[in-house]
């Protein structure tokens, strides 16, 4: 009786060396597959998503900048008509000078 409690022991002992042995496996596998995937996509000049939504981010910015300028422009090319409107009445034409020196 005392062989049988040994034997049980020994079959899971290499049951759990076997598993141990084949996590490992499956580690060691999937690291293969990330350095040929990688391979694949430096090759192939793709690019990751964090890059790609890094890229992202920064045109939606550059975006924003470029509509707040262009509205900032219009607003200070409203302003310079304003002004050349006041001064144009401000000053007086060339008419009432008098005859222009030649």
């Amino acid at each position: 009786m005392s062989d049988r409690p040994r034997f049980f022991d020994d079959i899971a002992g290499v049951a759990g060396g076997a598993i141990s042995a084949l996590a490992g496996l499956r580690e060691e596998a999937e690291a293969m597959m990330r350095v040929r995937l990688d391979d694949l996509i430096q090759r192939l000049d793709l690019v990751r998503r964090d890059e790609l939504e890094a890229v992202r981010d920064l045109a939606a910015n550059a975006r924003a900048a470029q509509e707040d300028a262009e509205n900032r422009a219009a607003a200070l090319e409203l302003r310079v008509a304003a002004l050349e409107a006041r001064v144009s009445v401000l000053e007086p034409s060339n008419d009432d000078a008098g005859p222009a020196a030649v």
